[in-house]
């Protein structure tokens, strides 16, 4: 795996735990367990913009204010959603 802030071939897969911000700016939320990119050479520990869109995404679509304010990734994944899709997302 390549490190994609230092290109270093030293990247790995991991899982951290990562502090997320909800959409509303209401609270903010522990997200454990998280899968994760950990660069050796670097020391940079980050999330794969596929894992940022899916978290951004579910907390749009779920009804945050039930919301623990620690979780697993695993989780937070699995919340029942209150939409099928993410409507507000133009990029697809």
């Amino acid at each position: 795996m390549k490190c994609n802030w230092c290109e270093s071939p030293q990247a790995t897969s991991s899982t951290g735990t990562v502090y997320w911000e909800l959409p509303d700016g209401t609270k903010a939320v522990t997200i454990t367990e998280t899968p994760s990119v950990v660069c050796d050479d670097c020391g940079m520990e980050y999330q794969e913009d596929t894992i940022v869109k899916q978290i951004e995404d579910q907390l749009f679509l779920i009804n945050t204010s039930e919301l623990e304010a620690e979780l697993s990734f695993a989780k937070l994944m699995g919340k029942q959603r209150l939409l099928k899709r993410n409507y507000f997302d133009f990029t697809s």
